[in-house]
């Protein structure tokens, strides 16, 4: 078994489908785990995979706990909350990124697994009885099955599926994020502050690596390149150049320099099949729900756990193959469905939205 992409859903699929007796290549683009990127949330049915896999102790003694505040343009607080506390989150674990990333990769037997970084699938050739993959670097070679859980902007995807465009539901909104360590939000206590305009959304964290910050904004689909690591700086200045509410301009100058400056589109992937032939793709690749839903980590570990069990309860992968698409499709689209309301709060359009949206926590305090 070949998969591609070493994050929640690469790395939950590779404990299980080793923990059943397969043999397992894992091939990651990156030199390393990322474990950068802000705190993501392990929901529902998630919870229960860690608990199988027997990391949810680990998970929770990591959990983030914090307070977070809305403030206005001139910052002065005007919601503080403890999203933990909030009723619809009971249950739910809010944790850095980087720390379940290296809790799944540590469950993994390394003696077992093979996982290869700094490589990435260059080519794939289906055959009746195995799959011929290239590489970017080094020899070809030919698994039984191959597994792309090579995010959003999948190759796996790409080259045996077609084009992102057609299976990519663009949501009118593009995000920034960078490390700005020098930004203070001067509010002791809370750990995350943020601040909403009409469109716009910009957010400081105070993350274990220092603070980072967010911008977030509407805006109709634009001509850029995602490997372009220029291009996006200068959408930046498009859209909050001149803008002097909260930090926003100390923000702006910390991206407009940072290296680590990450810059993509919000969306969503629908597709009306996550397999063909001996290929199949899970997490981001297959169904990204979009960050505004927070379930991307939470579908990432619970469709690559339900596809390795049916891979394991069923010789033949076509039935496996088919038992997933067929049980998690209804689950994938419910969450997908969930955007709407979450862009509302997150990304107001009208002025009625945003007194609503700080309404809405203002009740919850």
């Amino acid at each position: 078994m070949l998969i591609s992409g070493a994050s929640f859903a690469g790395l939950t699929l590779a404990y299980w489908l080793n923990k059943f007796g397969f043999g397992v290549t894992v091939i990651e683009l990156g030199k390393d785990l990322r474990t950068g990127g802000s705190p993501i949330d392990v929901r529902g049915e998630a919870l229960d995979v860690a608990r199988e896999m027997g990391i949810y102790d680990q998970i929770k003694a990591n959990e983030f706990v914090h307070t977070d505040e809305i403030v206005d343009a001139d910052d002065q607080t005007l919601v503080k909350f403890a999203i933990n506390t909030l009723p619809e989150y009971l249950g739910d674990i809010e944790i850095h990124r980087g720390n379940l990333v290296e809790i799944i990769y540590g469950a993994i037997p390394k003696d077992e697994v093979k996982i290869i970084f700094g490589n990435s699938i260059a080519a794939l050739v289906q055959h009746e009885d195995h799959v011929e993959v290239s590489f970017e670097k080094g020899e070809r070679r030919t698994y039984d099955l191959v597994f792309g859980a090579d995010g959003t902007h999948s190759m796996v995807r790409k080259i045996d599926f077609g084009p992102e465009e057609e299976f990519k539901k663009f949501l009118g909104v593009y995000f920034a994020f960078a490390a700005t360590n020098h930004i203070q939000t001067g509010r002791p206590g809370s750990s995350g502050i943020v601040y909403r305009e009409l469109g716009k959304q910009a957010v400081s964290y105070e993350f274990l690596n220092g603070v980072n910050s967010i911008l977030v904004f509407r805006a109709p689909k634009l001509n850029w390149n995602y490997r372009d690591r220029e291009q996006p700086k200068q959408i930046l200045r498009e859209y909050f150049a001149g803008n002097t509410n909260w930090k926003i301009p100390q923000i702006l100058d910390a991206m407009l320099v940072a290296d680590d400056l990450y810059f993509d589109e919000a969306c969503q992937i629908c597709m009306p099949t996550w397999t063909k032939g001996r290929v199949a793709l899970i997490g981001d690749a297959a169904y990204a729900p979009s960050f505004f839903t927070g379930m991307g980590t939470s579908l990432a570990m619970q469709g690559a756990t339900l596809l390795a069990k049916e891979l394991y309860a069923n010789e033949d992968y076509q039935i496996a193959f088919a038992n997933y698409n067929e049980r998690f499709k209804p689950f994938v689209e419910s969450v997908q469905a969930r955007v709407d309301h979450s862009l509302k709060v997150q990304l107001p359009e009208t002025e009625e939205e945003l007194q609503a949206s700080f309404a809405a926590w203002s009740n919850q305090q």
